[in-house]
C-alpha cells in the first residue's frame, strides 16, 4: 500500500485485490481497505459513482464491475474536513511525546473519537486540548492523528500522529502488520487444544506452544449494526493468535492476545466464536456466568462491568527517526482485583 493519505489537500490510496477477494468491485474495495482509512461500503460505492476510484489511470464507475487477483485499483481522497469538535480539558496518560506522535494509556470508559451518542469527553477532544494545532490532519473529520483504535471499554496503549508524515508511516505499519500490539484478557473457560470442539470449529487451529489460531471473516452482524460477526465469504480476513498465561480452575483463563490483523472488535468475537467469551462482555459474551466453584472469584468476574480487555503492550518503527518503540501498560486495578479474586479460588 502506498501512502493511504498524501496530505491536507487530499490524496491517494492503492488497493490490491488479493486472492480470496468478493468478485464484484464495491465488496472488493471494502475488504481489502484498510480499516484505519475508515471508507465505508457505502462511501466506496459514492467515490466509485463520483469517479474517483481507478484501474491502470481509467476510472471505474460500475459498482458491480468484476475484479480480478492482483488488480490494484487507486482511490482518490477528499481533503480532511475541518475538525468541529471542541477541545476538552481531559486528563490523559501520556506514556510518551515528541513532536511527531502520542502514546496515550487510555482508560476505560474512554471513547476514542466523537460519534453519535458520544459527541464529547472522547480522547479527540482531550488530545486537541493537549496538543492544540498540532495534530495530523489526514485522519478526516472528527479524527485527527487516529490511526487505530480501541473500545470505549477496553483500557490501554494506543498511539496518535502529530504530524502527517508520521500519519503516513504508522498508517503503513498497520497496513503491512509491522505494529506489535499485544492485550491481556481474562475469558470464561479454559481454551486447550486437547478440546476436540475446538480443534473441530472452522477456522480454529493450534501452532506449536500451545497457541490458539483463529482465522475468519468479520463483517457488521446482519442485524445488529453494533456488533461484528464471524462470516466467510464476505466481509475483511481477520487473524487473531493467542495463548494461556494463566488457569483459573480450569473455569476461566489469563490470555495474552495478539493481532495479525486489526478489525472492530476483534479479539472480542473471535474469543466468543471459540466459545471463550471474555469475561464481563455484555455483547459477545450474551449472560454467561463463571461457576459457583471460583467462589468470589465469580462474584467478581460476574459483576465485571466492562469485557476483561487491556491493551498492554504496543511496539511499532518511529515513523520518522526509524527507530523501534516498545512500551507497555501494566493492568487496570479493576482487572488486577478480577484475576487476585480468581486466583484466590
Amino acid at each position: 500500500m502506498e501512502g493511504p493519505f498524501e496530505d491536507d489537500e487530499g490524496g491517494t490510496l492503492s488497493v490490491t485485490i488479493g486472492a480470496d477477494a468478493p468478485a464484484r468491485l464495491d465488496k472488493a474495495l471494502a475488504a481489502a481497505v484498510p480499516e484505519e482509512a475508515a471508507l465505508s461500503r457505502s462511501r466506496l460505492m459514492r467515490m466509485i459513482a463520483d469517479g474517483d476510484v481507478s484501474r491502470d489511470g481509467q476510472a471505474v464507475t460500475d459498482p458491480k464491475a468484476k475484479v480480478a487477483e492482483g488488480e490494484v485499483y487507486t482511490l482518490r481522497l477528499a481533503p480532511a474536513i475541518a475538525v468541529d469538535t471542541r477541545p476538552e480539558a481531559i486528563p490523559l496518560a501520556v506514556v510518551w511525546e515528541d513532536a511527531d506522535l502520542i502514546v496515550i494509556d487510555k482508560p476505560a470508559g474512554m471513547v476514542v473519537h466523537p460519534a453519535p451518542g458520544s459527541p464529547s469527553g472522547t480522547l479527540v477532544n482531550a488530545l486537541l486540548h493537549h496538543c492544540g494545532d498540532s495534530l495530523s490532519g489526514i485522519g478526516g473529520e472528527r479524527r485527527p492523528g487516529i490511526v487505530h483504535r480501541i473500545d470505549k471499554d477496553t483500557s490501554g496503549l494506543l498511539v496518535v500522529a502529530k504530524s502527517d508524515r508520521a500519519h503516513h508511516g504508522l498508517a503503513r505499519q498497520f497496513e503491512d502488520h509491522s505494529v506489535a500490539r499485544h492485550y491481556l484478557a481474562v475469558v470464561h473457560g479454559l481454551p486447550s487444544g486437547a478440546d476436540p470442539r475446538l480443534r473441530g470449529l472452522r477456522g480454529v487451529g493450534f501452532e506449536p506452544g500451545g497457541i490458539l489460531r483463529i482465522a475468519t471473516n468479520l463483517a457488521r452482524h446482519r442485524t445488529d449494526r453494533q456488533r461484528q460477526a464471524v462470516v466467510w465469504d464476505e466481509g475483511r480476513h481477520a487473524v487473531t493468535r493467542a495463548r494461556v498465561v494463566e488457569d483459573f480452575a480450569g473455569q476461566a483463563a489469563l490470555m495474552d492476545c495478539w493481532l495479525e490483523t486489526g478489525r472492530t472488535h476483534q479479539i472480542r468475537v473471535h474469543l466468543a466464536y471459540a466459545g471463550h467469551a471474555l469475561v464481563g462482555d455484555q455483547t459477545y459474551g450474551g449472560r454467561r456466568k463463571l461457576p459457583a466453584v471460583l467462589g468470589q472469584g465469580a462474584e467478581v468476574g460476574n459483576a465485571f462491568p466492562r469485557q476483561a480487555l487491556h491493551a498492554a503492550t504496543l511496539g511499532f518503527d518511529h515513523p520518522v527517526t526509524g527507530e523501534r518503540m516498545e512500551f507497555s501498560s501494566p493492568l487496570p486495578e479493576d482487572m488486577e482485583a478480577l484475576i487476585g479474586a480468581l486466583r484466590g479460588a
